[in-house]
Formats: C-alpha cells, structure tokens, sequence
C-alpha cells in the first residue's frame, strides 16, 4: 500500500502553473491528493495530474471566520485521511493546512515557501502577517523556503529556526520542463503569424513583462520606463501577459490610463501558454518587490530571453548580473530605464545575455532535478 500524500495550495492555478506536473511524477512512488479552492478549476487539474481532490474554501484575503470554517473542514478531513506527509504551498493555504495538520497528528507536515506578502507591508497588517507565517512554521514539521535568500530573510526576520528550513537544490519549487519550454517547439512562420497578429515589425524592439498586473510586480516602474525609452526610441514595444488584480493591489490609475491608451502597449492578459509570447520578445522586464523564486524568469531564459530583474531574492539568484541578465535595484524606475536602453542600444551585450540565458536554466533547474531533490525529502522521512 503507497503512503498517503496531500498537497494543497489556495487555489487550483498554483497546482497547475506553479507545481504542473509534480503530483502526477509523486504519485508513481504514493498516493496523492490534492486540497485547494474553486471545485471545477481543482477537479480538472486533478484530471490533468491523474490524482484525487478535495475541496475547501480558501481565500487569499484576510478573513478570520472564513479561514476557521476552513481549518475545521481541513481537520475532519484528515483525520479521516490520516495521510504520512501533507505539503503545503502559498501562505492561506500553509496557515489552515499547518494548523489542521499539526492538531490531527500528520507526522510530516511540510510547507514551501515562495514568497513573503508581509515585507511590502507595515503597521497592524505586518503584525498580522509576521504572526500568520510564525504560526504556519511552527506547526510544520520542515518548512522549504525556495531560494537561498528567501532563507536567509526568514532567519533574519526570526520567523523560524535554521535547523527547520532547507532550500532544495539550487532552489525553485518546481524546476522548469526544459523540452516544453524550448524554442524549438514553435517555427519561424507561427512566431511571425503572432507578430503580425499583434501589429509587430521587424523593425520593433520588443520587451515583455508576464505576470499578475500589479504593484508589487513592478509595473508601476515597467510603464513609467518604457513611455520614456519609447519616446526616444519609438521603435520600441511592451507586451504585458497577465491579470490586472485591482481588488488586491491596484496600480497608479495614471499608469492603467496608459496602458489603455498607449498604442505601443499591447495588452494581453491572462493566456494559458506564454511561450509563444516570450519568442515576440527581445528582453524580459520584471522588475518586482518580492519574490520566492520567479518562474517567470526561468521560463524566459528557457526561451533564450536575457532579463532585466530586481535585485531581490530569487531574481538576483537565476539572473547573473551582465552574464544572462541586468540587476537594477528594487523600486528604481531611472535604473530600469537606463537598462532597458543599454539593452536596445548595446548589441554586443545584447547577443551576450541571450547566448547564455537558455545555459545558465539548463545547468541548475532542470526540472526531473528538482522533483527527484523533493521525492528524496520524501523518502528520508520514511527512514526516520
């Protein structure tokens, strides 16, 4: 009989585009189960993965009532279960799964961490926050910060003790599929089918941001950069791939103005395949606040695209400053200029970064590495 395993994130998108694939590679050694919100999206990416489901409502916002109801319903679930490891990722999730966890005796409860929300916050918010991930590391049993840095800010913050955390491998939650994200998968005629579907010339310059339209993201910086390169270079073009989140952390209206008005922005959205859109671009531009470890990034290397980041953990690990990329400082929108127009002025830097960018991917985040690093945590703790 396998062991029992559950993972759960707050909400389905994240077990298909942060961990695709993982569960399905798991279940060959266990028996899985994934746990999130939003029934239909959950039941389709347990149709994707091969694994059973269960579900529960999470929200990402603070809401007390909601995520009690939440931690009883989690409980009473695996009590029924009685699982031997249950892996959580995301905060919301981690709190209730932890929690439940640690109160129905699961032996191995572990949570990764991608991210911390709480360092772009201040006053009552932050106490909560800095509460919430002291609480989630306690009850875990390990906890897996996914970059080197990410680990050291949880130490330095005394959100948990070292001897609880570990980055596997180089670091990552999920490595990267180097055989999907290649561009050898797509021809010269589709790339250019794209570009003029979009209104791109040859002639265009084009950068690229792909994730949620948001503050923290950057993209405050990204459109004020680009409208003052675009104004000396108007051969240039921004392709901006993802959801606006206005409920949760709305841009400078200003900024959202232009986007809508600016006819060299070109407005995506959300796509269920970015790949194609990452080989339309010369450069990715994603200047963010915070970050676990960016998938994002590793996706546009994978591609054979150099990046322009933020020097905060995570960017600063998979970008090497001039070798496959540009590191600028967080929250600095003259920085950001000034790069992104040595990148569309300087060739021979230009054709450096991108000959090394798909490398650098290939030799530590590969993705089969990562998941065998993972099924080895596992296998360990059936030693113990």
């Amino acid at each position: 009989m396998k062991k029992k395993i559950i993972r759960v994130t707050t909400i389905p998108l994240s077990l298909e585009k942060l961990l695709g694939g993982q569960m399905s590679y798991m279940k060959t050694f266990y028996n899985v189960i994934a746990v999130s919100s939003d029934k239909e999206k959950l039941e389709e990416v347990g149709v994707t993965e091969g694994v059973d489901t269960y579900y529960i409502q999470l929200t990402r916002k603070i809401t007390p009532i909601k995520d009690l109801a939440a931690v009883w319903k989690m409980y009473t679930f695996l009590k029924k279960e009685k699982p031997f490891i249950i892996h959580s990722h995301t905060p919301k999730a981690g709190l209730v799964s932890m929690l439940a966890a640690k109160l129905a005796g699961v032996p191995n409860r572990l949570h990764t961490v991608a991210g911390l929300p709480l360092l772009e916050s201040t006053g009552l918010k932050r106490v909560v926050l800095d509460f919430v991930e002291k609480l989630t590391y306690k009850c875990a049993t390990k906890v897996y910060p996914n970059s080197n840095a990410l680990k050291n800010i949880i130490i330095d913050n005394k959100l948990a003790k070292q001897n609880k955390l570990k980055v596997i491998g180089y670091g990552s939650s999920n490595g990267i599929n180097l055989d999907y994200f290649n561009p050898k998968n797509f021809t010269d005629e589709e790339v250019l089918s794209l570009k003029k579907q979009l209104g791109i010339k040859s002639e265009n310059y084009v950068y690229i941001f792909v994730g949620r339209i948001v503050k923290d993201k950057g993209i405050n910086e990204v459109i004020e950069s680009f409208v003052q390169v675009n104004l000396e270079n108007p051969n240039t073009k921004l392709v901006l791939v993802g959801p606006f989140e206005a409920d949760l952390d709305p841009i400078k209206p200003e900024n959202f103005k232009e986007i809508k008005t600016n006819k060299n922005i070109i407005e995506i959205g959300y796509v269920n395949d970015v790949r194609p859109y990452f080989l339309i671009a010369n450069t990715l531009v994603f200047p963010s606040y915070r970050e676990g470890f960016p998938n994002v990034v590793m996706q546009a290397g994978a591609m054979g695209l150099p990046s322009i980041v933020s020097n905060i953990n995570g960017c600063n690990e998979i970008i090497e400053d001039k070798k496959n990329g540009l590191i600028i400082p967080v929250k600095d929108a003259v920085s950001l200029t000034v790069s992104m127009k040595e990148l569309l002025l300087n060739q021979d830097l230009y054709l450096k970064l991108k000959e090394n960018s798909r490398v650098s991917i290939q030799d530590r985040y590969e993705q089969n590495f990562i998941w065998q690093e993972i099924l080895k945590e596992y296998k360990q703790l059936e030693d113990v």
